[in-house]
């Protein structure tokens, strides 16, 4: 497939590159606007341009509220979100639309668009002028985000007329083709088969952003990501490297299993079990 990156950013390393923002969440908070219950509880952390952090936590940990928090969907009801220093509630949603680009579990309804029409969209922050047309650099952009997905030979057809697995790509397609400074993904690997589960792995890890997924394979959060977050009913337990965060203690007391760390042979890796 097509380098995305090499076609859309200069020479440099995965990480630390100027292109990607430096996320810094301070005592960022939520809770529900009705009954008052606190969905997640203050979180602080720094993430420096270019690393990749993992949210994982059992299902009502907090994770997508705080996803929702990164991309500005919800206000934080205490704290502050800032991109390069600069809080994301003083800036226009266009201007945050230009830096942050989310990938959500929930698809667009309109089918009857095409995949190419769909991932055009992320365009519509960067679109300047006359009825929004800004040349064939736009046209590029698309092109290369289709064929860094493997999308090329979808491009025409309708969105209705994929698969689940398939429209998931579209939309990090359409993620791409934004030229966000901070991406955000929510189990990206959700609904693919393990070819394309791989292939988003290594996306993740080459892509000159910073980027923060949440992922429910914690064996794969410690493959891809340069720290994560653990978080159990919305507190934060652990941030880190995974091989700090992920004990086997952390891991058994936020999923209520038995964790266990072993040695698999003979790729001679790290790898946890889990057992009730």
């Amino acid at each position: 497939m097509k380098d995305f990156a090499a076609d859309l950013a200069p020479a440099h390393t995965p990480h630390g590159d100027t292109t990607a923002a430096r996320l810094a969440v301070q005592t960022a908070s939520w809770r529900a606007p009705r009954g008052g219950k606190t969905i997640l509880h203050p979180v602080s952390f720094d993430l420096a341009p270019g690393r990749v952090l993992g949210v994982v936590g059992p299902n009502g940990a907090g994770k997508s509220t705080l996803l929702r928090l990164l991309y500005r969907y919800q206000r934080p009801v205490t704290g502050a979100i800032k991109i390069d220093g600069t809080d994301i509630w003083s800036m226009s949603a266009r201007d945050v639309a230009r830096k942050v680009a989310a990938v959500l579990q929930e698809h667009p309804t309109d089918f009857a668009l095409t995949v190419r029409e769909i991932v055009s969209l992320g365009r519509t922050p960067h679109r300047t002028g006359f009825a929004g047309l800004s040349g064939g650099r736009d046209a590029a952009i698309v092109a290369a985000a289709l064929d860094r997905l493997d999308l090329s030979r979808f491009a025409d057809r309708q969105m209705g007329t994929l698969s689940g697995g398939e429209r998931q790509r579209v939309m990090v397609a359409r993620a791409l083709s934004q030229e966000p400074r901070l991406l955000i993904l929510d189990e990206p690997t959700n609904h693919l088969d393990i070819r394309h589960q791989l292939e988003v792995l290594a996306l993740i890890k080459d892509l000159p952003l910073t980027i923060v997924t949440s992922l429910h394979d914690l064996n794969m959060a410690a493959q891809v990501c340069d720290s994560v977050l653990l978080l159990q009913n919305g507190h934060p337990l652990g941030f880190g490297p995974p091989e700090t965060v992920f004990s086997e203690r952390a891991v058994s007391d936020a999923f209520g299993v038995t964790a266990q760390q072993e040695l698999l042979a003979p790729s001679d890796t790290k790898h946890m079990t889990f057992h009730l």
